[in-house]
């Protein structure tokens, strides 16, 4: 049976695709959102019959959505249904830390509201906006744009790091819980898992660099 296809594990390319127009003029936050409606787009056309990798169709359909938002003025044009999933999302994390005291992951939000994890990955990038503030200066007119890494982002950060625990085996995120949320040192850590404090120094480097290739 084919490989199911789904936004969520893809979005690396996303990343790989807005990085090509850093400091062009639009805000990277805007250069993602895009990327991930054009995402969407590809998760839901490609046709796996045609003998070819998902990332050599996706690419270029990401890559157009991007051009079209230089096209476009800047301006990410966002549908009213999906601002307003938008927020149901985000009520929806807040519940869930409430009630769990952690994030999310998309899976788990997906399985919550009954939706696709894409749809839930669309909903979240789409409450990432920049802001702009108007300032004047002596000459009366100067427009400053700040990047502020606003709490949706934080919150996107979270769950995509909690996805990817989850794809860990079960030992390897034990050994990451001890570690980065315990705050155990690596002896005290190899005493619990049964391994020497260089075999968990080791295995703690591969699953960080993993971790960090997943993630960028």
């Amino acid at each position: 049976m084919a490989e199911r296809i789904t936004a969520e594990d893809n979005l690396g390319l996303v990343h790989t695709c807005a990085k090509r127009f850093k400091g062009r003029g639009i805000e990277y936050d805007d250069l993602f959102q895009a990327g991930c409606m054009g995402l969407v787009k590809a998760v839901d056309n490609f046709d796996s019959g045609l003998g070819y990798k998902f990332s050599t169709y996706a690419v270029p359909v990401i890559l157009g959505e991007i051009k079209r938002l230089f096209r476009d003025g800047g301006a990410v044009k966002i549908s009213r249904g999906l601002k307003e999933l938008s927020l149901k999302v985000s009520r929806e994390v807040q519940t869930f830390r409430e009630q769990n005291g952690r994030e999310p992951t998309v899976t788990e939000l997906a399985r919550k509201m009954e939706l696709p994890p894409e749809q839930i990955t669309e909903a979240i990038s789409a409450s990432l906006q920049p802001v702009s503030l108007t300032v004047s200066d002596e000459d009366g007119d100067s427009q400053t744009d700040i990047p502020i890494s606003a709490p949706d982002e934080q919150i996107t950060e979270r769950i995509s790091l909690h996805t990817e625990l989850e794809r860990l085996d079960e030992r390897d995120r034990e050994l990451i819980r001890l570690r980065f949320y315990k705050g155990l040192t690596q002896t005290r850590t190899a005493d619990i898992l049964g391994m020497t404090q260089v075999q968990v120094s080791r295995r703690e480097k591969k699953l960080l660099l993993h971790l960090r290739q997943r993630l960028t």
